[in-house]
């Protein structure tokens, strides 16, 4: 591999979070190209490396052989010099509920171009507020994964809620030789649409109750709402799932239970954010769309519609276009905006 020169970063532009380092590791694997980065998560009330941004950085360095500075719990500076990406078999654990797909998130893109089939393992949370949780992994990003061409398969084990973490979510990818352009204008025709209350530790009404403010809020039947009891010992948690899987796309919307948060506003506030979605008629959520920046562009291209571009896609878009010769650019319409996402 030739030598590449280094490319500076500034952790404060845009959102000022973790997402221009995870954008950064998985583009500097891809691409070979090395980084150096400062002001890690300078926007953020505890700025610099969380435990779960470490493991991120750590995982990308051994699936790459990679030569990392600096890396430390609290560190706001780092480089990191990539090797060529090796597939294997491949266990992290982030000893806390810090987002498990978060670390998958930074990985699998990258593992797509491997030498050879991996399996990856992250222990941790898999259902945080701060991060999509393990469903949408599974149902709307491996969907849209595979639409392009990934070889990719995502397990969720065992849940894992704030604050207790011991969550394990596993993914097994094929390489890929080049992923495809496709295009998302709209969700297509509505095929299944049902809400799910899972709860770990927690009382059933619960789950009961924010089923019944679904009912209520989206008009739902009986058939459409699923109370799903986990063992104790993985709790305690919640999480309400509302996924809505149409013809074309997997919308996945969660609420997170939380101390001194009532179970009907949980319900409420997922419940609105599922009419906004559906109202906008945009293809994907604002979540989704963060997620299709990196493959679209590997792809060379692509487009779809989103009902709200969110401060996380703008500073993902930013960083993937120092990395590759790519521009991503959102056009606002009347109730959504499109991406479209044009080769240099």
């Amino acid at each position: 591999m030739m030598a590449m020169d280094m490319l500076e970063l500034d952790g404060a532009q845009g959102e000022g979070g973790g997402q221009v380092l995870r954008t950064a590791l998985t583009l500097a694997m891809i691409t070979g190209r090395p980084f150096r980065i400062v002001n890690i998560r300078a926007n953020r009330p505890k700025p610099g490396l969380m435990r779960q941004h470490l493991v991120a950085v750590q995982a990308a360095a051994e699936v790459c052989g990679a030569d990392v500075s600096l890396a430390a719990v609290g560190a706001r500076e780092l480089e990191f010099k990539p090797g060529a990406i090796r597939g294997g078999s491949y266990r992290f654990a982030i000893g806390t509920a810090g987002s498990c797909t978060l670390v998958l998130q930074t990985l699998l893109p990258a593992l797509l171009f491997a030498d050879a089939p991996s399996t990856v393992t992250v222990c941790g949370g898999t259902h945080n507020p701060m991060a999509p949780p393990a469903h949408f992994l599974e149902r709307s990003y491996g969907r849209a994964m595979a639409a392009m061409g990934a070889d990719m398969s995502i397990a969720l084990r065992r849940h894992g809620f704030y604050p207790a973490g011991g969550g394990e979510i596993a993914a097994v990818v094929r390489p890929c030789g080049q992923l495809t352009r496709i295009e998302l204008m709209s969700p297509g025709a509505r095929l299944h649409s049902y809400a799910e209350s899972l709860i770990a530790g927690v009382p059933e009404r619960v789950a009961r109750r924010e089923l019944e403010c679904v009912a209520t809020g989206l008009g739902w039947s009986e058939s459409q709402l699923h109370q799903r009891k986990l063992p104790d010992e993985q709790g305690p948690g919640n999480v309400l799932l509302i996924t809505l899987d149409s013809e074309h796309v997997t919308e996945v919307i969660a609420g997170f239970g939380e101390k001194s948060v009532t179970a009907e506003n949980v319900a409420r506030h997922a419940v609105a954010e599922v009419r906004r979605y559906v109202a906008s008629g945009a293809a994907v959520g604002e979540h989704l769309a963060d997620q299709l920046l990196i493959p679209m562009a590997l792809a060379g291209g692509g487009k779809f519609t989103v009902a709200r571009v969110s401060q996380h896609a703008l500073t993902n878009a930013a960083v993937i276009a120092r990395f590759l010769p790519v521009d991503i650019q959102f056009r606002a319409g009347d109730r959504h905006s499109t991406c479209c996402v044009t080769a240099r």
